[in-house]
C-alpha cells in the first residue's frame, strides 16, 4: 500500500499500515475466526475479490498476518494473525466502546464475560502499581516529569 503520511507520529504511521479501506475489517474477520478467503469475502459484503486479495498480500508483507496453504489444486490459504496482528484487539475493543458512546445506531457492546456487565478502559502504570488517569503523550526520548521533593 502507498505510504500516505510522512509524519513523525505513531497515529500517522499506524494508519500507513492499517488505514486503507477494508483493512481493519479484514483483520477483524480473521480475528473472529474467518480464516479463509471465501469466509472473509462472504462476511464483508461489498469488498471485491481483487481488493481482498491485495489487502491479504499486503497484510502478510506488513507482518500482521501469515498464510498457510491448505489446498494445492486450486491453491487456497488459511490466514492467521501474527502476535502484532493479535495486539490490534485492543484497538477493536476501543472502537466498540467509542461506538457504544457515540454512534446513533450501535450494534455491539463490550462486556465482562463472567458477569455480563459492560466494561470500560483503564490505564495501568506498572511502576506505580495502580490505575491512572493523568496521561500524556510524549516523544520517545523525552523525560517524564520528575517529582520535586522538598528537603526537610
Amino acid at each position: 500500500m502507498k505510504e500516505r503520511y510522512d509524519l513523525p507520529c505513531n497515529i500517522a504511521q499506524t494508519l500507513n499500515l492499517i488505514g486503507d479501506r477494508w483493512t481493519l475489517l479484514i483483520i477483524h474477520e480473521i480475528m473472529i475466526g474467518n480464516s479463509t478467503f471465501n469466509q472473509i469475502k462472504s462476511s464483508l459484503e461489498g469488498v471485491s475479490s481483487r481488493l481482498l486479495s491485495e489487502r491479504l498480500k499486503y497484510l502478510e508483507s506488513a507482518g500482521l498476518i501469515t498464510s498457510q496453504l491448505y489446498s494445492e489444486h486450486p491453491p487456497r490459504y488459511r490466514y492467521t494473525l501474527t502476535s502484532s496482528g493479535q495486539n490490534l484487539e485492543h484497538v477493536f475493543h476501543s472502537m466498540v466502546l467509542w461506538g457504544r458512546q457515540h454512534l446513533q445506531k450501535c450494534y455491539k457492546k463490550l462486556i465482562h464475560e463472567s458477569c455480563g456487565h459492560e466494561v470500560e478502559i483503564s490505564y495501568y502504570c506498572s511502576h506505580c502499581n495502580e490505575n491512572v488517569s493523568d496521561l500524556k503523550v510524549v516523544e520517545i526520548g523525552a523525560t517524564a516529569p520528575s517529582l520535586q521533593l522538598n528537603p526537610t
